[in-house]
């Protein structure tokens, strides 16, 4: 794994040199555009919209489109007047609490690696935000863009996973979300008993991404085909459901976890049976 970025966490007058890595992968499919007669990959033009003609690189400017149709145009230079200087350091400016921080704010996580002479402050700083379950806010300049992040203890690891600015998070109370309609006290019972009996530890290797999974399968059969139609698979057919009464399809969800969890404990009990002793 290739460090993406180096640097130093700073709090205080606390330095620890750091190098920064992915915590994720994409897993998402690539694929390009062909020309259907011969596979020729198909390229993109920059076309103007006024007179549908190509334009080339030099002569395309950025613009900001401040009203519908009208624009302002950014050169280098403007850009260059609100750089911020990239200081290759974490500056941590507060520690709070991890459980007032709402989750929506995190969205992208990276590694955090002591480098040469920081191994004790990195341990310092890993064990007093676990200990204390606080999180660091910092900002930090990545690829000449000002982040907001939070450092986190995980796992021995710190992290650093970067967040949204408040302006960033779009308001909710827009929806139309239903705030009258009370369900009855049975109904609730039903529904907390459902989650009870669907509760399990979290393992995060049970989840698949089975559209992925299943969209390399038709891959791999197409290239064993070298290219011609394979046969399609009949899809199971789901049956089409009107809910009236809550309260019968949760009863109905409750016994269907509950025979499944019976099934399961069964088949784990019969596997646990000591082998019978030969005569």
């Amino acid at each position: 794994m290739r460090a993406i970025w180096k640097g130093s966490i700073s709090f205080g007058l606390v330095n620890i040199p750091i190098a920064l890595y992915p915590a994720t992968r994409r897993e998402d499919l690539t694929f390009r555009l062909l020309r259907a007669k011969d596979l020729s990959p198909v390229n993109y033009k920059r076309v103007a919209e006024a007179d549908g003609k190509e334009v080339p690189w030099d002569e395309i400017v950025k613009g900001y489109e401040y009203e519908k149709g009208k624009y302002v145009v950014l050169k280098d230079e403007d850009f260059q007047r609100v750089d911020l200087e990239a200081t290759q350091t974490v500056d941590i400016q507060d520690f709070v609490d991890e459980e007032e921080i709402d989750p929506m704010f995190f969205y992208k996580p990276y590694y955090l690696e002591p480098q040469k002479g920081g191994d004790k402050a990195y341990v310092l700083l890993r064990d007093a935000l676990a200990d204390s379950k606080k999180v660091g806010i910092a900002k930090v300049v990545i690829k000449t863009r000002q982040c907001l992040a939070g450092v986190k203890a995980e796992d021995g690891v710190l992290v650093l996973e970067l967040m949204h600015f408040a302006e960033e998070l779009a308001e909710a109370d827009k929806l139309r979300v239903p705030k009258k309609t009370e369900p009855g006290k049975r109904e609730i019972n039903m529904a907390k008993a459902l989650i009870d009996s669907m509760s399990s530890k979290w393992n995060p290797e049970k989840y698949r991404d089975d559209y992925r999974e299943a969209l390399m399968e038709v891959i791999e059969e197409k290239v064993e085909a070298d290219g011609k139609e394979i046969e399609e698979k009949p899809k199971p057919k789901r049956k089409p459901t009107k809910v009236i009464d809550l309260v019968s399809v949760l009863q109905k969800s409750l016994e269907q976890t509950g025979a499944k969890k019976t099934s399961t404990a069964k088949s784990r009990a019969k596997h646990k049976q000591p082998a019978k002793k030969a005569a």
